[in-house]
């Protein structure tokens, strides 16, 4: 957009400015456009850092029925020959660091998978072609007047400390190495993860359930993690499968690997009332928490699903950035995202101990939660997004 046309765009007052136009703002926005809203898009999809893109979402049920909504799942189109962007999880092995083991498969929940993993690039790319197509959103370099702001910038977002809502932050003594790496034999649809040594290390499926591709999501010590991202790649390589028991044969880099710093992390305040209207926080801007669950995009998708029903379900006199209305997003959102993250902080605290009597007791309740079947199905369909 050039200049001239970001001046007059000032001039003019939105409904909803969202600023930050990564996966949760670009939904966000979609929702609100079929509202007939006039929605403003301040940023760019993901800042270029001149690295491929090695994320890879573990995405469930309800994030999936909601970008299927606003028609931005990455589908695969039957005369498609390029790269698979979605994978199902037909079944998950967790296994523990002296024997414990726990096994889901879809089968059991009753549901073609228990997760899907997407390729990053290719959802931000369907979002992007999805937004386009509609007119009631204008993409903007600079946030415009609005009766309501959501501030959907990030762990880091500027904007949300200019208005002082407070962010309390946690660091973990972990980092998380992401990377592509292509295997010896094919992962058969399923993610595997291990806790050992302190740390943990998950194999998600790429490229189609009989695809031999799978993304690293490794969390260690910090130390650790600079020394691994200064390795050979195949030196990386050769401790992933190390690590991995062979499960899955010989592994190669297919991409260069990444990093960054785990905490736990939460706003103190969803929202606010500025004079030039209301203010709501929303995905990783409002919470962080350990990806060992892998329900950090689930959780920022389900912010925006409320947010926008919130919105959908005001009184028609009640303004967009009326405070009322704002805290009802708050309250159905804050008590979740705080579950979700004590259990992850939990899960981590009683993984990164190597105490050996702790080490026994953690592994008998992994291997007894496996053999508690109506349980198991619980956790299962809670991980899934299905509430029943």
């Amino acid at each position: 957009m050039n200049s001239t046309a970001s001046r007059a765009s000032q001039t003019r007052r939105f409904d909803v400015a969202i600023r930050g136009a990564g996966v949760v703002g670009q939904t966000l926005a979609l929702l609100l456009a079929r509202e007939r809203l006039r929605v403003a898009l301040v940023g760019a999809a993901r800042p270029g850092n001149g690295q491929p893109d090695v994320r890879a979402y573990a995405l469930n049920a309800a994030s999936r029925e909601l970008l299927r909504s606003v028609r931005a799942w990455p589908e695969r189109a039957e005369a498609d020959a390029g790269p698979v962007a979605v994978t199902p999880v037909t079944a998950m092995e967790v296994w523990g660091d002296d024997g414990g083991e726990l096994r889901f498969s879809a089968q059991d929940q009753g549901s073609e998978a228990l997760t899907w993993i997407v390729d990053v690039p290719a959802l931000e790319q369907r979002l992007g072609d999805a937004v386009g197509f509609q007119a009631s959103i204008e993409r903007l370099d600079e946030a415009p007047p609005a009766a309501l702001t959501v501030v959907c910038e990030g762990k880091r977002s500027q904007t949300r400390a200019e208005l002082g809502l407070e962010f309390d932050v946690r660091p973990y003594p972990h980092k998380a190495i992401a990377a592509r790496l292509r295997c010896e034999k094919p992962h058969g649809g399923v993610a595997r993860q291990w806790f050992s040594q302190g740390e943990v290390m998950a194999l998600l499926p790429l490229g189609g359930e009989q695809g031999n591709s799978v993304a690293l999501v490794w969390s260690v010590p910090t130390q650790q993690a600079d020394t691994w991202l200064q390795a050979d790649p195949e030196t990386l390589a050769q401790a992933v499968q190390t690590r991995c028991a062979l499960a899955l044969g010989a592994m190669h880099m297919e991409s260069p690997a990444q990093a960054w710093p785990l905490e736990l992390s939460r706003a103190q305040r969803w929202i606010a009332r500025t004079a030039g209207g209301g203010v709501a926080l929303a995905g990783d801007a409002a919470h962080a928490m350990h990806p060992l669950a892998g329900q950090g995009l689930n959780v920022g998708l389900a912010d925006v699903a409320e947010l926008a029903r919130v919105l959908h379900g005001r009184e028609y006199w009640r303004e967009l950035g009326d405070l009322k209305l704002l805290r009802r997003y708050e309250r159905a959102r804050a008590a979740e995202v705080g579950t979700m993250s004590w259990v992850t902080d939990r899960l981590f605290g009683l993984f990164s101990h190597d105490d050996t009597r702790l080490q026994a007791l953690r592994n008998w309740g992994m291997s007894g939660f496996d053999r508690m079947a109506p349980l198991k199905r619980w956790v299962a369909r809670q991980a899934m997004g299905q509430s029943t």
